[in-house]
């Protein structure tokens, strides 16, 4: 619990823009990512994903080892991204 109320104190120090994209960008992965949006939402839901875990990735950049799991998953969802507006 604690962990967590860091992670929001954190958040609260950041600046607006951060909050501003961070905020954006996991609403539209969760809202287009629902099973009533087809082919380019959900496309759009995994590169919001992929801006979402990027941008955490290089905030985060300090540690090695989170950093690293943020960039792998922002590129397993750009592939995912990119694989269903492909497909669609």
């Amino acid at each position: 619990m604690q962990r967590i109320k860091m992670m929001y104190k954190l958040f609260l120090s950041e600046p607006l823009w951060f909050k501003i994209l961070i905020v954006s960008m996991l609403l539209i992965a969760i809202i287009f990512s629902g099973s009533s949006f087809n082919g380019y939402y959900q496309s759009a839901a995994k590169l919001a994903a992929a801006i979402f875990f990027l941008s955490y990735g290089i905030k985060f950049r300090r540690s090695t080892r989170i950093a690293v799991l943020f960039f792998a998953v922002a590129l397993i969802s750009l592939y995912l991204s990119w694989d269903n507006f492909s497909g669609a």
